[in-house]
Formats: C-alpha cells, sequence, structure tokens
C-alpha cells in the first residue's frame, strides 16, 4: 500500500515530520517498509510555455521557442509528436539531472541548438505503466495555470512523501487512506479532518430505469447508482498525481473516480456504460459451465461454477470483484453510467482471481476484507465527485439488492485481565483514553467492561485482539520485561536427526556426494521404483507439468541430476539424498511422509592409468556401500531378488529385508529407461529410514577381540539355477552354529560340464571361540551339520 503523505495530512491533523511518522508506524504494528519521494534525484526541473512551435522538414523534430521564465525565450529541440504551440510543458534545463542520474547539456541537434530539453513522464522516473494513456507516446502537458519558470514538482505532486506499508492481512483495514488516518490519528491522539459527502440527487428515480438482485450467497449486498449526461473526459491533474502516486494509470475521470475512491475507502467500485446494457435488470450470480466473458484487459476469460459474475440479460458483464466486461467498458461515447459498490465473498474472489492469474487491487480487498458500513457512503462520494468533474446528473436513489449488519461488534473483558496479559499496571482512565484514540466505544468500569468496535476493524472479534490494540497504543516499548519461567532443557539430537548425521557422514565417507531434488515431479515419474503405489497427490495450480506431483519415490530426481551432470561431461558421479516421499492415506486430509535414503551411481570406480584397469560401478559397488551402513547401524539386512518393480532391470534388483519387513530396494536402472535420460549403466538404492529407525538397536554391545585363532574352511556347492544366495545364507543361519562367525560368497560358476540349469556356488567359512582354540573333530562336525541341511533343505550337492 502506497500512501501519499500530502493525501493523508488532509485527512487527520498531522504536522509530524514523515520519517518520525513511519518510525511510530512501524512500531505500533504496520511496518514500513521506506518513504520514497518521486522527484529524489531530480533537479533544475521547471514549467515552460511553448510560444512557438515549427516542424522541421523530413525529420520527426520540431523547433521551439518555450518560455521558462527567463529574459529570453529558450530555443529547444523536440521530438514529441503531441507538442504544439500554447501548451505548458515540464522543461529541463542545462544541468539539469533526469532518471537514471542523467545530465541535461547543451547541445546541437541536425545543426540546430538545443537549450535544455522539454520531457516526458518517463524521463522523469515515472513508470511506463501508470503514464496517463493520452501522454503515454508523448511528453506530458501542465495545466494552464502551471507559471512558467517555476519548479514542477508541486504541479504534479512529485514533491509528495510515498510512505509504502507492508500490510499483513490481518490489517487489511489500512489497505485505504481512510484506514491509515485512522491508525494515524491514534497514534499520535489527533483529531479526523474527514469531509462529510453532499451529494445533489435529481428529481428523476433510479429504480425506474434499473432493478438489482443478487442470485447466490457469495454476494451480500449490491448498491448501484445512476449518472446521466456525464462528460467523460481526462480527469484534473490532481486526481491523477494522486492515482499515479499510489500506482495507478489515470484513464478518464469515471474510471479515475472509481480509483481514487477505492483508495480513500477501500471500496472498490465500478462503472457500467448503462447504454450498453440490454436489460434494464442486474442479477449477481455464479457463472455456469461454458459461459465465457471478454474482460478490460482484451482477453477471453472461460469461466467456472466457481466464480461470481455481474449479468445483464442473463449474460455476464463483469467478473465480480476482480474485473470488469469489455462490452459495457466506460468509453469517450458514454453518457449514462451505472455505479455499483458491493460486498463479495472474499473466498470467491481469490478463487477466481487465482485461477485466472487476474490480480486487481479490487480483489487484493475483497480477498482480505473491506469496511462494509462504508458501502452506501463510498458510493455517494464517488457520484459527488463526478458531478464536480464530469458535470453529471445523479438520479434519486440507490438501486439495492441485500443487507449486511453495519452495527459495531461488543466485546468484552476487563481490567484485571489486561493487565495481567501484558505485564501492565494500567488504570480505567488510561483504558479510556487508548480507546478514545482509537475511536472505538467504550462502556463499563474496570470490573468488566465491553468495547464497541466499529466495522472498519473487523479483524477485532475476541478479548485477545482487544489486548493487542491496548498495546499497540499503550507502546510496545513501554511494556515490561521479564525472563520466562521454568527449568531449562538440555538440548540433544532426536533419533532421527542422529540417525540422519551417521547416514551422511557413511555415506560420504563411501565417495558419495549429498543432493537435494525437486519432492514435485511428473505423474509418469512419481511412481517409478515404487512396488506398492498409491493414488498420486496432485498440485491443484502447478507452476509446469514437470513440477505436478508430488513424488513417491526419489529415484527420478536423481536420475535427472545424473543426465544434468553427465551432460556437462561428468561421467563418474555418485550421489545421495535424504528427503521426503509422500503417501496417499485413506480417510486423511494429508498424506503420509517418510524419510527416505536413495543412492545412485554410474560410470567407473576407478580410471584407467598405465598399471590400472578401469574398474566400472556395478551391483556389489552399490551393495557394499549399503553394507557398510548397514554395518555401522548394526542391522541384518537380508536381499529377496524381485522381477517386477517398476523402473527396474528384472535380473539385477532385490528388495532389502530386517526381520520381515521391506526397507527398500537396490539394483540396477532398466537400460530403456537409463537411455531416456540419456545414461547408460546406473545403480540405484532407496532405503525407509522412517521404518528403519524403529529397527534400530537401542544401543551397540561391546566385543572384546578374541586372543584365540579363527579357523577357514571352504565348500562348494552345486545347486540349481534358481537357487539365491539369500536361501542359502537362511539355512546356515537356521543352524544357529555357535562359533560361525562369517560367510563369505567368493565364486559363481556356470558352464560345462555343468548341464545348463545347474550353477557352482563356493563360500568361505569362518569359525572363532572367543573362549578357546577350535578343534579339528569340532569343525568336521560343524561342515558335516551344514552339508546335510544344505543337501536337504536345497537339494545342495557338495563337490
Amino acid at each position: 500500500m502506497l500512501v501519499s503523505y500530502k493525501w493523508l495530512k488532509e485527512l487527520v491533523d498531522l504536522d509530524a515530520p514523515v520519517a518520525e511518522l513511519a518510525e511510530k508506524m512501524s512500531t505500533t504494528g504496520i511496518e514500513v517498509e521506506g518513504v520514497t519521494s518521486p522527484a529524489d534525484g531530480l533537479s533544475k526541473i521547471v514549467v515552460g510555455h511553448v510560444l512557438s512551435e515549427e516542424a522541421v522538414p523530413e525529420t520527426h523534430l520540431h523547433l521551439c521557442q518555450v518560455d521558462v521564465g527567463e529574459t529570453e525565450a529558450r530555443q529547444i529541440v523536440c521530438g514529441a509528436p503531441n507538442i504544439a504551440a500554447g501548451q505548458k510543458v515540464i522543461v529541463a534545463l542545462p544541468g539539469a539531472r533526469i532518471a537514471d542520474n542523467y545530465k541535461i547539456k547543451k547541445g546541437k541537434i541536425r545543426g540546430m541548438e538545443s537549450l535544455g530539453m522539454i520531457c516526458s513522464l518517463g524521463e522523469l522516473g515515472v513508470p511506463e505503466s501508470i503514464t496517463p494513456k493520452e501522454y503515454a507516446e508523448g511528453i506530458q502537458v501542465l495545466p494552464d495555470e502551471a507559471v512558467p519558470g517555476q519548479v514542477v514538482f508541486p504541479y504534479l505532486d512529485m514533491d509528495d512523501k510515498i510512505i509504502e506499508l507492508s500490510i499483513t492481512p490481518n490489517r487489511a483495514d489500512a489497505l485505504s487512506m481512510r484506514g491509515v488516518a485512522y491508525e494515524v490519528a491514534a497514534i499520535y491522539d489527533r483529531a479526523l479532518t474527514l469531509k462529510p459527502v453532499s451529494l445533489e440527487e435529481s428529481g428523476k428515480s433510479a429504480a425506474n430505469l434499473l432493478e438489482v438482485a443478487i442470485e447466490t450467497d457469495k454476494a451480500s449486498t449490491y448498491h448501484a447508482r445512476i449518472l446521466e449526461n456525464v462528460q467523460v473526459g481526462p480527469s484534473p491533474q490532481w486526481l491523477q498525481n494522486r492515482l499515479m502516486n499510489a500506482g495507478i494509470r489515470p484513464i478518464n475521470n469515471v474510471v479515475d473516480v472509481t480509483n481514487l475512491v477505492l483508495l480513500e475507502y477501500g471500496q472498490p467500485l465500478h462503472a457500467f456504460d448503462l447504454d450498453t446494457f440490454k436489460d434494464c435488470k442486474i442479477v449477481v450470480r455464479e457463472a455456469r459451465a461454458g459461459e465465457k466473458l471478454r474482460t478490460l484487459d482484451g482477453l477471453d476469460r472461460d469461466l467456472e461454477v466457481t466464480d461470481l459474475v455481474i449479468t445483464v440479460a442473463d449474460e455476464p458483464v463483469a467478473l465480480a470483484g476482480v474485473m470488469g466486461g469489455e462490452d459495457t467498458e466506460i468509453s469517450a461515447q458514454s453518457k449514462r453510467v451505472v455505479l455499483e459498490a458491493a460486498v463479495f465473498d472474499g473466498t470467491a474472489i481469490r478463487k477466481t482471481s487465482g485461477r485466472l492469474n487476474l490480480r486487481s487491487e479490487a480483489s487484493a480487498r475483497f480477498e482480505k476484507g473491506i469496511n462494509v458500513a462504508t458501502v452506501a457512503e463510498a458510493l455517494d462520494y464517488a457520484a459527488s465527485l463526478l458531478v464536480d468533474l464530469a458535470g453529471a446528473e445523479v438520479l434519486a436513489g440507490q438501486v439495492q439488492a441485500g443487507e449486511v449488519d453495519t452495527e459495531p461488534v461488543s466485546v468484552a473483558t476487563d481490567l484485571a485481565t489486561v493487565n495481567r496479559v501484558l505485564g501492565t499496571d494500567l488504570d480505567y482512565a488510561a483504558i479510556e483514553a487508548i480507546f478514545r484514540r482509537l475511536d472505538f466505544g467504550l462502556t463499563g468500569n474496570a470490573e468488566a467492561f465491553q468495547v464497541s468496535v466499529p466495522k472498519r476493524r473487523w479483524d477485532i472479534q475476541i478479548p485477545a485482539d482487544l489486548n493487542e490494540e491496548i498495546a499497540r497504543i499503550y507502546g510496545y516499548d513501554r511494556l515490561p520485561s521479564s525472563l520466562p519461567g521454568g527449568q531449562g532443557t538440555a538440548g540433544e539430537l532426536t533419533k532421527m536427526q542422529a540417525l540422519r548425521r551417521k547416514i551422511q557422514a557413511t555415506m560420504e565417507g563411501a565417495g558419495l556426494t549429498e543432493v537435494i531434488t525437486y519432492t514435485l515431479t511428473t505423474s509418469e515419474k512419481a511412481n517409478l521404483f515404487n512396488q506398492n503405489p498409491t493414488p498420486l497427490i496432485e498440485l491443484m495450480w502447478p507452476m509446469s507439468v514437470e513440477r505436478s506431483v508430488l513424488r513417491q519415490s526419489m529415484v527420478s530426481g536423481l536420475l535427472e541430476t545424473l543426465q544434468y551432470n553427465q551432460a556437462r561431461r561428468q561421467f563418474n558421479l555418485a550421489f545421495y539424498e535424504i528427503g521426503k516421499i509422500f503417501k496417499q492415506v485413506e480417510g486423511s486430509q494429508l498424506p503420509q511422509e517418510d524419510t527416505v535414503l536413495a543412492l545412485a551411481l554410474t560410470g567407473s570406480l576407478l580410471e584407467k592409468d598405465f598399471q590400472t584397469q578401469a574398474q566400472p560401478v556395478d551391483f556389489f559397488t552399490l551393495k557394499g556401500m549399503l553394507e557398510v551402513l548397514f554395518d555401522r547401524l548394526g542391522l541384518e539386512v537380508s536381499y529377496v531378488a524381485v522381477a517386477d518393480l517398476p523402473g527396474s532391470h528384472p535380473g539385477r534388483t532385490a528388495m532389502l529385508q530386517v526381520e520381515g519387513q521391506t526397507l527398500g530396494f537396490i539394483g540396477q536402472v532398466h537400460p530403456a529407461l537409463a537411455k531416456d535420460y540419456d545414461l547408460k549403466e546406473v545403480y540405484v538404492a532407496e532405503v525407509n529410514l522412517s521404518l528403519l529407525e524403529g529397527l534400530l538397536p537401542e544401543q551397540a554391545v561391546f566385543q572384546e577381540i578374541s586372543k584365540f585363532p579363527a579357523v577357514s574352511r571352504d565348500i562348494a556347492l552345486l545347486v540349481q539355477e534358481d537357487v539365491q544366495h539369500q536361501a542359502i545364507l537362511d539355512v546356515l543361519s537356521s543352524l544357529k552354529l555357535k562359533h560361525l562367525q562369517a560367510i563369505r560368497l567368493f565364486d559363481v560358476y556356470q558352464g560345462l560340464p555343468l548341464s545348463d540349469n545347474q550353477k557352482s556356488m563356493a563360500y568361505n567359512l569362518t569359525f572363532q571361540n572367543a573362549d578357546a582354540t577350535l578343534e579339528d573333530e569340532e569343525i568336521v562336525r560343524y561342515m558335516e551339520k551344514i552339508q546335510k541341511a544344505l543337501e536337504s533343505e536345497l537339494g545342495a550337492e557338495i563337490r
């Protein structure tokens, strides 16, 4: 919200320096982001009177003689298409500073001496988006009363101070000049100087020409006035100045008046050309499926049933609270005007403006709330301005549908509660003074009092809100300070935080680099490598299709990161990420969030040099990294082959299981999928840390290193091709051999002289007794027991 200091002083009796005002507003609850002046950085810019203008043949230039209040006229060459003799214009004298700190010098243009520059508003730093349309392509023409030679800034209100407020949603009352005036009056305990609205109506009744109706619960009230004999034209300079200083472009006197009232009252208005109406009845309703509307920005809008529209003859003529329609736009030919003022549902307006990406000054105020008590007054004020500025004749009476409650809200509290909450020792007289400054009604006494809150402060509903108002006006800096009581607690990491740090240290120690990828992806990528997918969680208004769905697996993000790096000639990559995946839970509004560790490897583990062969990464490279992690966490993990995991290589993928629970997977990305990412062999893994956290042992148990030697035995098995390594490990584990310490697969062979459906697997078994040296007889008994179990359970043949 941009607040004109000049305008503010017309609404409240104020003489404080603007810097002091900004500081006080910031310390009482409305943050001031900055104070600027449009004239900052500009100098030696005066009013000029064009005495004569002569077109330079075969150029777009004009040779002008300009009176700038000196004894002789200055010759200035100007290229603006709208320059003409008799105009009062903006002149930058030699030595002047204009926008971007550009210095004006004497010079020659096409051999003609030019002693200055006739300026447009853009050359004074006014953005093109708020320059009046009639002067957008040329110079600004000043009012006839401008005096040549005088500094130009007062005529354009560029000497004003503009206060930029950062308005929070709970203080939307400050989105109007009157709302800010009430705030400033309370801060300084000064009187408001608001002028009453005076409107003279004709004897002709508006009700005979127009009827309004509301057919939806998304509109509370709708008021309209009819004005005839309207002379549409440019607004006076003071009105244009106020709009431009607030960041709004002047259009014409009718539209500008509606914008001025919006700024002063915070009440959005809209003006229709009555002669474009096909009926004499306005109806406020929800849009129907398939309806369209061309808005004032010239775009055709497809309406939905959630949109609120203003209709005439059952056809939409405006998007209620957002933007008007092109067909009923005010033009230079308009003579009869309908002014509307209404109260619309903020949620409906926000959904419409958000869906269409169509933000306006009106929608911003309806979304946050408006003062429903001044709807009719704002409409009358706009009509009275058009009487003065457009020669309009106002027909008698407002045409109205619907009612709103304009009575103040009563909120009760007591002095003891106020002092207890704020830590103060205020008396009832101080409370009376504070609410008098706020212009709130007050009844009762110190034991119990009631505050009558006007509708302009719709954010105040409960006693806690009153406490905040008292604290603001009393002064936050005057509230006593005290340290909080109670015993402190020692800070420590949660179990998940400690787990994450241990994982990060392990993964980085194994040579991986941490990355962070997007949690949003496409619907096709969201369920890659997900064996048990749930319905996708989609954004209602995604920024792009590529970021429209919450991920249920993190692998696709890592594949995109690999692709990005390989496209920049980085081929040996090892990444890990700890992040969230999201799953839909039936019966719950919120998704289930699981913390997951994901890994991805591609390229070579060792580069080729003069004495070392290149060693590409493979399944076992990644498996070894995971086993280092699981060993540090004290977990025994089983690997179960799987062939139906989406996106994975069916012969090179396994699920990770602990105590029968599946924690994740490890495997190779399917070659077809890898090709889609322009990658070669890629190995990935995921571990669900949310599940793993509950399976961690309480604490590590120290085991003393044995003094006695270990004994190693090798065993080679001939088994069927479909027998998995994990099955052999399960058989050996089921024997519960007390001194079997380690099992290592060191060879797998298939081929002649073995049959096609057989393979040979060779294992190294390590036995060790922590208390004594193992004897050969004991080892032999263990080996015989192992042999019998493998033969009976798996049909293995000992080679």
